[in-house]
């Protein structure tokens, strides 16, 4: 069991915040392991997230296991589970100093993604095969990483027009589905070992918290402001990690 308290404050706001994002702050799921990442290894982070998202993923496949294009999904989960193997391949291959940079690039990169999105009416990226391809494996890679996979996939769905709520149960069953599917190389790569599993089951309890606390929040508090603040501290982790990770 770690028992850095610095990590343990890490990571009760990241379990928090993840929840939150379930509970209809959508967005910030992208937020837990690079702010682990600052008192652990990365990889270590995304290991003991993995089996807290299953359990959330649980609450909102339940919520909206009604409502999902199912098309979308599996035209994509096929290209993510491409990804996901990319990642297991590369992460026997490469040092935790270049997750922390890919990290911080991922987190940057969200940053940037939230700022300028792609536009509603979809342009060419509605219905384009090639597009869906793309994002579906960019999305299992970086979920793979770093959990990371909600930018890709939005890329994609976001301009094919669908319904909040099908939207919503769409990348529901969708990221059910792809972290059900890591659980498999993680365990091969040692990232569900006990150590972590047991961090894991103490931080548990946590999510239902934090999805109530979204689900309050959506009606008390202003978007605009919630946004610029956990952007603006995603930021600064973003940097922090690529600087780690390069010096």
């Amino acid at each position: 069991m770690i028992d850095d308290p610095v990590f343990w404050l890490c990571a009760v706001f990241a379990v928090l915040i993840t929840g939150v994002s379930k509970g209809g702050m959508g967005g910030m799921a992208v937020f837990a392991v690079p702010l682990m990442a600052l008192t652990i290894s990365p990889v270590q982070a995304a290991g003991i997230m993995l089996p807290i998202l299953v359990v959330m993923d649980g609450f909102t496949v339940t919520a909206y296991r009604k409502h999902w294009d199912k098309k979308l999904v599996f035209f994509m989960l096929p290209f993510a589970v491409a990804g996901i193997a990319l990642g297991g391949l590369l992460a026997q291959c490469v040092s935790e100093d270049f997750v922390r940079i890919c990290i911080g690039i991922i987190a940057l990169s969200f940053v940037a993604f939230s700022v300028i999105k792609p536009a509603a009416d979809g342009g060419f990226i509605r219905g384009n095969t090639y597009m869906a391809a793309l994002c579906g494996a960019l999305s299992g890679f970086t979920s793979f990483l770093a959990h990371a996979g909600g930018p890709p996939f939005k890329i994609y769905a976001l301009p094919q027009g669908l319904p909040p709520r099908i939207f919503a149960g769409s990348a529901a069953i969708f990221f059910a589905v792809v972290n059900m599917t890591k659980l498999l190389p993680y365990a091969l790569l040692g990232q569900l070992s006990g150590a972590n599993l047991k961090t894991s089951l103490v931080l548990i309890p946590l999510a239902p918290i934090g999805v109530w606390t979204g689900v309050w929040l959506v009606k008390k508090i202003d978007p605009v402001v919630f946004y610029r603040i956990m952007y603006s501290l995603l930021t600064v982790v973003g940097l922090k990690l690529l600087w780690d990770g390069l010096v």
